[in-house]
């Protein structure tokens, strides 16, 4: 479906039909909302609108009150996470009526796109030059894998800075983050450039506040099995995820230990199916 026929299906919130909005770009469609990028103010300040449109199989009233406070929401935890340094987009502006939340367009790539782009090139590397990795031995493969693990690292970072301000994401996956250049960095190769940049948490429509060492090791959890589905070859490297957890929210032990717990729970339900 081409994007003039989603438009004509789902129209975009009346804000984007504005002569002062540049043309809005649909980025991505899910069940609850939609997200575009437009600007913000000036023509040369891009941002990114989230959208909830009614849903036609919900009462009305309903639908709106539902909309209303979702967007409240996330607006509200976004704001938080921003007063106490968690990297996360800034809000611009919400109509919690109109349903839609506009906030600082991230540039960059998904760190899953980074990874996914990051391990494509080692195979190719790997193939192509393995006699001399058997020469080198396993501590040339070590340092090769270190960027990987690095940015795993700054990955447990963002989220224990996520999770010391009280707030639990409820939808980690390595989609839900981005990698975004920083400023006189790139002079590097262009695979040692993949991994780069800082760790920006996005998409919080299902974020909590919360304090609790349950929900922050069933966040963690939730990542762990994300990160194993879509990145099966680097499921090893999720340990370096909690090293960095560890490092930056001092109450990591008792999050962990719970984690174990959660664990033994998801093995026990996948084998009863």
């Amino acid at each position: 479906m081409s994007q003039q026929e989603q438009e004509h299906q789902f129209p975009p919130p009346k804000v984007l039909t504005y002569p002062s909005a540049t043309s809005p770009l649909l980025i991505t469609q899910g069940a609850e909302g939609r997200l575009y990028k437009t600007t913000y103010l000036l023509p040369t300040l891009p941002c990114a609108l989230k959208y909830r449109p009614p849903k036609p199989y919900r009462h009305p009233t309903l639908d709106a009150r539902l909309t209303r406070a979702r967007i409240l929401a996330e607006a509200r935890v976004l704001a938080r996470c921003r007063r106490d340094g968690v990297p996360v987009p800034a809000v611009y502006a919400v109509d919690e009526g109109a349903g839609w939340l506009m906030m600082e367009w991230i540039e960059g790539v998904p760190v899953r796109v980074g990874i996914n782009a990051w391990l494509g090139e080692r195979v190719e590397r790997e193939e192509e030059d393995g006699e001399q990795q058997q020469q080198h031995g396993s501590g040339k493969v070590g340092e090769d894998q270190e960027p990987l693990a690095d940015v795993m690292r700054r990955v447990g970072a963002a989220v224990g800075k996520l999770h010391k301000t009280g707030i639990v994401h409820g939808d980690l996956t390595t989609s839900n983050m981005m990698l975004r250049p920083r400023e006189g960095h790139g002079q590097g190769s262009e695979r040692e450039s993949l991994l780069e940049g800082e760790i920006v948490l996005i998409d919080f429509g299902l974020a909590t506040q919360s304090a609790h060492e349950e929900d922050r090791a069933v966040d963690l959890y939730v990542l762990e099995r994300a990160f194993g589905s879509t990145h099966p070859r680097a499921e090893s490297f999720f340990d370096e995820v909690l090293a960095g957890y560890r490092e930056s929210f001092k109450h990591a032990p008792q999050v962990l230990k719970k984690l174990e717990d959660v664990r033994m729970r998801g093995r026990k339900r996948s084998m009863l199916g």
